[in-house]
């Protein structure tokens, strides 16, 4: 089964950029070379698949339709209750009343409603707890990163 893994965030907003870290451990632990993790953003068409974007948009779409499984990662505040929640996404279009958001459940409808394909799909988002503008994580939220790694190489190889 081919897998996308996307990660997304900004990376110059402290917690908001765990993902980007998030992936770059995955592709450590797949044998990727560091570089080849940070600057290969787009997918590669291999097995498992690593792309870190500012955010998801309708048009990721087309690239999601091509994959049997897709893995969200992002950060959260606090509304969640886990420090690191993994929990499927099922394709629901979700309006949203900010003009730059879309959620994983709403990208999934999209890829349906246009695809007819519907990959299995999972968020994982991690608690952040500083957002100002640094690349560097929070002590607590870097902690954190283990944790997530660990989930979704479980998901890579159930």
């Amino acid at each position: 089964m081919n897998t996308l893994i996307i990660g997304y965030g900004n990376p110059y907003r402290q917690d908001d950029g765990v993902a980007w870290h998030i992936l770059r451990e995955v592709g450590k632990k797949l044998g990727l070379p560091d570089e080849e993790t940070i600057t290969g953003f787009l997918p590669a068409s291999q097995e498992i698949d690593l792309w870190c974007v500012l955010q998801i948009i309708p048009e990721m779409a087309d690239t999601i339709a091509k994959y049997d499984r897709v893995c969200f990662v992002d950060a959260h505040t606090g509304i969640v209750p886990e420090e690191v929640a993994v929990k499927p996404v099922l394709p629901v279009y979700t309006s949203s009343p900010l003009t730059h958001h879309l959620t994983p459940e709403s990208l999934l409808s999209i890829t349906h409603t246009i695809y007819h394909v519907e990959p299995e799909a999972l968020l994982i988002s991690v608690r952040g707890y500083e957002f100002g503008f640094s690349e560097d994580l929070s002590k607590h939220t870097m902690s954190l990163v283990p944790i997530a790694t660990s989930k979704i190489m479980s998901f890579i190889s159930p």
